[in-house]
């Protein structure tokens, strides 16, 4: 299956066929032979999907350090992370448990960057019908950070309490029907990549 990740195969077919092509060349992998598509799928079905959430985390852990320094393009010492998530649509007759909407399956995964490496520091999965605010309770706020998110996690007892109240800053677009008062205005430059 590292194989499958690291070369981008989008299905257990065409991880087949791969292997099938490169079954000469296998050996150096200590793979005897092409792995047929059944033996995958069984070993799939078998196998704890945990060991692949650690796996990564080792992973994030031991590259995150290698970008900490990187260039982010703003003069800032915080660290900055975006949150956001996906929707991922998925077969209902394969995965039943993934109802959605009457004829269509998914999950959603909730992902925070840290933008100075473009690395995930956590990914959160929930059923597709949960709103994104919510997944602001399962993050881990890190003070003094900046956290960039889009409107959809705009509600603002939960800005405060998780993010605010932890000495960090968050940064999201307004609603259309936010009621909001300006107190003060300030300059921008907008050759500093702000725009407003």
């Amino acid at each position: 299956m590292s194989y499958a990740q690291l070369t981008n195969r989008g299905s257990l077919r065409d991880i087949e066929n791969c292997l099938t092509a490169l079954s000469s060349r296998l050996y150096h992998c200590g793979i005897s032979y092409a792995v047929p598509r059944n033996t995958l799928a069984k070993a799939n079905e078998k196998r704890d999907w945990r060991i692949y959430a650690d796996f990564a985390q080792v992973l994030v852990k031991k590259v995150r350090p290698l970008y900490a320094k990187d260039d982010f393009r703003l003069d800032l010492d915080n660290m900055v992370y975006a949150f956001d998530s996906s929707t991922i649509s998925l077969c209902l007759k394969l995965c039943p448990w993934a109802k959605f909407r009457k004829h269509k399956g998914g999950i959603k995964m909730h992902t925070l960057l840290d933008l100075r490496g473009n690395l995930p520091v956590s990914v959160y999965l929930t059923e597709a019908s949960v709103h994104d605010v919510k997944a602001l309770d399962y993050l881990y706020i890190e003070p003094s950070a900046i956290y960039l998110m889009d409107k959809g996690y705009v509600d603002f007892y939960r800005l405060f309490h998780l993010i605010h109240e932890k000495n960090a800053f968050f940064v999201t677009r307004a609603k259309d029907n936010m009621r909001f008062d300006i107190t003060a205005c300030c300059e921008v430059d907008k050759s500093t990549g702000v725009i407003a």
